[in-house]
């Protein structure tokens, strides 16, 4: 079966010595591995289309066993990922993390969206690099029907409180009261009013107003250690690109 599709890759690797085996986001399939055959080649015009980080228009052969790309051109390259090193790896960390999120063989426009769009607040660096991080992990954590209870306090119900906490092993919240006489397995994170707004904003507002939010730095850090943790604590695994992201800001 032949069909025409848009993909962003999210891997690749050499196989001998002209041919290319790449991880690619698309929006009808999701995520699915393909051949692109003779694309290392300088004569080739996969060469480009086929690389990390491209957005290409694909024309894919699905066998009965293995996906081939008959053909492929770039719609956009995102080199200047290239230019900032934190925010390159950042990138690679959101790659891996779509592969290990987003459906496979089944419709993924919203996970797409999601990579285009942070990809392209990367480029411009009209964006903290921690607001990005927190919005991709919350929000791909959400797509993938572990959105967490942010609606208010687990026990009594309350919005808010002076003191509210958040719970990543168990995607809640506790107020202050509450917390202290309830037993929970591992500790919560005190949130300030802020961070727990743009939690709830990163989680449920629509999507053309998700990264419309800011925080100060100390409220970033806050917010980066609570989704960060909440992911890591619901997929029980940790990512090479992540700990390489947090090598890069500690030698910053």
């Amino acid at each position: 079966m032949q069909f025409n599709t848009e993909g962003l890759v999210l891997n690749e690797m050499n196989v001998g010595e002209t041919d290319r085996l790449v991880t690619v986001l698309t929006k009808k399939e999701g995520v699915l591995r393909a051949f692109a055959k003779q694309a290392n080649r300088t004569s080739s015009g996969k060469l480009a289309a086929t690389r990390l980080f491209c957005y290409s228009r694909l024309s894919v052969y699905k066998g009965r066993d293995k996906y081939i790309i008959d053909d492929a051109k770039p719609i956009e390259v995102f080199f200047e990922l290239r230019k900032n090193l934190e925010g390159l790896t950042l990138a690679q960390y959101f790659c891996e993390l779509s592969i290990s999120m987003a459906p496979r063989e089944a419709p993924a426009g919203d996970f797409l969206r999601l990579l285009l769009n942070t990809l392209h607040f990367l480029c411009k660096g009209t964006r903290p690099l921690l607001l990005l991080k927190s919005v991709v992990e919350l929000r791909l954590l959400s797509l993938t029907g572990y959105m967490p209870n942010l609606v208010g306090c687990e026990e009594c119900g309350c919005y808010e409180a002076e003191e509210m906490l958040f719970y990543p092993r168990h995607g809640m919240l506790l107020c202050g009261d509450c917390a202290r006489g309830v037993q929970k397995d591992g500790g919560g994170i005190p949130l300030s009013q802020g961070v727990l707004t743009a939690m709830r904003h990163i989680v449920y507002v629509d999507f053309e107003k998700l990264f419309s939010f800011s925080l100060p730095e100390d409220g970033l850090k806050q917010l980066a250690k609570a989704s960060e943790r909440y992911l890591l604590a619901t997929l029980g695994r940790g990512f090479q690109t992540l700990d390489f992201f947090h090598q890069m800001l500690s030698e910053a």
